[in-house]
């Protein structure tokens, strides 16, 4: 008999109790017996079994809210693919040190796993335009990225409607890695703590983390020795975010929530800005100077942030919010598509 363990819900999940309580009522456990003897059949129903438990581990709140009572899924094309890949992983362990009674059906869960997570996304898809562009500037961050150690099976791409992604530059197989990223290269709260900026805020009361981020890469953006000034060189001049839409946009939008809520932001934002500066730049001239903490760079920092930040667990096993320079050109679909040159 195999014992196969998925990791319960976790307790600093904020829907760590609703997971559990679904999970109980649909009699589901994270702890599998597999007898060494299953058959194919036998062994595929234990493995639906253990799907649907991954499934609701990696609920997000509306995946939860919306579940029904027989609604075992899948849910979305994220929520199958973080189930799968952790079964991946854990049978793939279990593979390792099993003894030759126990390979035949470990390697049987795997095969059926690897079918399932190639067909996630196969019934939708899609064709896109490829333009043909110049590249010399997105060349020079992927040659930029690989002096600093960064490993990828991937290029850039442009496409019509939807600007900048990036397309496999080989054939991909199931846990195969796309793009490999050191941890050095990416920006997040232990780069900032090694800058002069952090040694003058740390102090400052009410100013957090995140704000102290905003602010160095405002700083960083017109650094010309700056480690990350490819980065930056290849970044729109624009993000076209709700943030930045100007008075058309803005009063096409009148009269409705979206239109509240950016207002809202927007003068959040400004609110916030106005309390910094000229305060930061009074008291930390060399640091802050005025010319590139305007409110327009404020504004364009934030957006940064918001459009191309990324949640990592780092080797320290902090879970923190991150650039990752490279990996922000990736787009969000999940799903296969057909590149036609136009």
């Amino acid at each position: 008999m195999l014992v196969v363990r998925l990791p319960s819900p976790s307790a600093e999940d904020p829907l760590h109790h609703d997971k559990k309580k679904l999970l109980e009522a649909r009699k589901l456990s994270c702890t599998f017996q597999v007898p060494i003897s299953s058959s194919p059949v036998d062994a595929c129903k234990l493995l639906d079994q253990m799907i649907h438990a991954a499934r609701v581990a990696h609920m997000d709140e509306l995946e939860l809210y919306f579940a029904g009572g027989d609604d075992y899924g899948p849910f979305s094309a994220r929520n199958e693919l973080e189930s799968l890949n952790l079964l991946l992983k854990t049978i793939n362990t279990l593979l390792v040190a099993a003894n030759d009674g126990a390979k035949g059906v470990l390697q049987l869960l795997v095969d059926e796993i690897v079918v399932r997570l190639r067909s996630v996304g196969l019934t939708d898809k899609l064709q896109m335009a490829l333009q043909t562009e110049n590249h010399e500037i997105e060349d020079s961050l992927l040659k930029w990225g690989e002096q600093h150690g960064v490993k990828s099976k991937l290029q850039i791409a442009f496409f019509e409607g939807a600007g900048r992604g990036m397309l496999a530059s080989e054939d991909l197989g199931v846990d195969d890695i796309a793009l490999e990223i050191p941890e050095s290269l990416i920006i997040s709260e232990e780069l900032l703590c090694q800058s002069d900026m952090f040694l003058a805020l740390k102090d400052v009361n009410s100013i957090s983390t995140e704000t102290m981020l905003l602010l160095w890469s405002m700083r960083e953006r017109h650094n010309p020795s700056s480690m990350f000034k490819m980065f930056f060189e290849t970044l729109p001049s624009n993000f076209n975010t709700g943030l930045s839409f100007g008075i058309d946009a803005l009063a096409a939008l009148e009269g409705t929530l979206l239109f509240d809520e950016l207002m809202q932001a927007r003068q959040h934002l400004r609110q916030q800005y106005d309390e910094l500066f000229p305060m930061l730049s009074t008291k930390f001239p060399e640091i802050f100077k005025q010319d590139i903490f305007s409110w327009d760079n404020f504004l364009w920092a934030c957006e940064l942030w918001y459009s191309n930040s990324m949640m990592v667990v780092l080797s320290s096993g902090k879970l923190t919010t991150c650039l990752i320079p490279v990996a922000g050109l990736m787009n969000h679909s999940v799903c296969n598509f057909v590149p036609e040159l136009v």
